[in-house]
Order: C-alpha cells, then structure tokens, then sequence
C-alpha cells in the first residue's frame, strides 16, 4: 500500500508538472527500462507461472498508480498440455471520443524446459514500452480513448507453433468483444512485439493494415530512425492476425532479426534502453496522424 501510494505522488507530481510548463508528455526510457528489468527479475514467465502471476500483479499496480481503470479478463485455455489459466490485462485512458485505439503487447514468455528462459526482449521490452506510454498518454489530450492491451498465452507452449496452440489472449479478447458487442469500438490496433533487440531493425509486417505501417513507417522518417525502419516485407503471424481477421485495423512492429530469440541468450545484455526509446519516440510521433486518419473515416 505504502509503495503505491508513493508511486502514485511520483506519477501524479510528474503529471502536474509536464502541465504546468505545457511542454508535451516524452517517453522516457529509463522508466522503460526499469519496466523491463522488473519482468526480467521475476524469471521465466510462462503462462499459468507462479512468476507470470507476479508480473500481471506488477503491470497491474502500475496501471492503476496512474489512476487508470484495469481490470483482468480472466480465462482457461485449453492447451497440449492441460488447462491453463491465463488472463488479459486491459486499461482504458478516456479520451475525447468512446472509440478506441489499442497498443499491445504479450506478457508471457516462452515455456523452455531445456534452458531458462527470461524474455528480455520478448516480451518484457514490448510489455515496458506499452507501460511508460500509458504513462505518457495519461497526460495528452487523446482524441481517441486508449486501450492498453497486456496479452497472456502468445506463446505455444510446445516448441513448435501450431494452430491452434498460440494468440490464446488475443483469441479469447477478439472472441468475447466480438460477443459483447464492443469489438465495433476497436478502430486500430498497434501491436509491439520483440522490440528491445540491441540491434534493432524492423520489416514491414505483410499481413497488417498497409496505411497503419505507413504512418508509423514515415513517422520513423520524420524522426530520424529510418536506419532502423526497413522497407523490406516479411509476413509474421502474431497476436494481431485475430484482430485483423475480425476486420480491425492492425499493425505488428516486431524485430525477429534477433539472434537471441528463444534462446537462453534473451537477456538484458542482448537489449537496449536505447532501442525501446527510438519505439516509444516513433509510436507517439505516428499517434496524431492515426487519429486524424481515423476522425477522418477514410
């Protein structure tokens, strides 16, 4: 109780004084980082973990020192291996319309019985960034209410990836707003994936949405960062393809020119503050021009 409250007087004294000076909000990739050393902390962090339970408890805790309604959406998955309980996070900043735009991440690592596995970049990078944005956005004026979409159960849990034993959150998040009748408010989703690589460039993901990779793409540009923003294609499948399938807009920005990937290798010294800074930097460069895009209804 005590370190929240004190969280939540550091957020709030940082919030008051980005206002006072009216400077905009700017990702800050030391905050990022201590995110990402925290999840690397808890250990392996395979769905269902004692570990994967302590880290949802963290992302939890820090979503709500922000004062930002969270709530779990908690499931059973059905996996190779047995039942599996798994549950979502998702926070919502409001915005000046109840239509959403989502930036996402998984939270799960891997389940490797050969070697110990910490997902250092995936996916505690991408869980980090999403984290320091919703700090950030908290403070902007968002045409748009923001959904911060934490994802249990990417991984498969046997080695190999096949349907259906992977995207069991974005699944089950896809399966019950399609239900629920709230999927319609979705407008984008801004997937982050495997973006901490010390050495990061990014493809343009082929099966995302061909003006949601464009904007981020130029906002790269604009930014400076093209060195790490390829224009090559190359076809992934991840947590946006139920998205996309559903009929929402998705991006994936994924860095799997990795070498360190599922291996034990996937550890702090394989990633970069740096790195998760050049993301946050170019996805709040790209944000105004999503919401112009989608205000506009094109």
């Amino acid at each position: 109780m005590m370190r929240a409250a004190a969280g939540a007087l550091v957020l709030l004294f940082g919030c008051c004084a980005a206002a006072q000076t009216g400077e905009a909000p700017r990702f800050d990739s030391n905050r990022a980082w201590e995110h990402l050393r925290r999840q690397v902390a808890f250990g392996p962090r395979p769905s269902g973990s004692a570990a994967s339970v302590e880290t949802r408890r963290y992302i939890i805790d820090q979503l709500r020192a922000l004062g930002l309604e969270t709530r779990e959406q908690a499931f059973v998955a059905d996996t190779p291996i047995g039942p599996v309980r798994m549950a979502n996070v998702i926070a919502t900043i409001p915005g000046a319309r109840p239509e959403r735009i989502a930036f996402a991440s998984h939270y799960d690592t891997k389940l490797f019985r050969r070697f110990r596995f910490v997902g250092a970049s995936d996916g505690a990078s991408s869980t980090a960034v999403v984290l320091e944005l919703a700090r950030v956005l908290t403070q902007r004026k968002n045409s748009f209410s923001i959904e911060l979409l934490l994802l249990d159960g990417e991984e498969a849990v046997n080695e190999e990836w096949r349907d259906p034993d992977n995207r069991y959150g974005s699944r089950y998040y896809v399966d019950q707003a399609q239900k629920d009748g709230t999927l319609a408010g979705l407008k984008a989703l801004v997937l982050l994936d495997l973006v901490g690589d010390r050495h990061l460039n990014f493809r343009r993901e082929a099966n995302s949405t061909r003006w949601l990779t464009d904007v981020i793409w130029a906002a790269a540009k604009r930014r400076g960062y093209s060195d790490y923003f390829w224009p090559q294609e190359t076809g992934i499948e991840d947590d946006h393809i139920p998205f996309l399938r559903a009929g929402v807009p998705a991006v994936d920005i994924i860095d799997l020119d990795y070498t360190a990937w599922h291996t034990a290798d996937d550890t702090l010294d394989a990633v970069s503050a740096r790195s998760l800074q050049i993301v946050g930097d170019v996805i709040l460069e790209a944000l105004p021009q999503i919401e112009r895009r989608l205000a506009s209804g094109k």
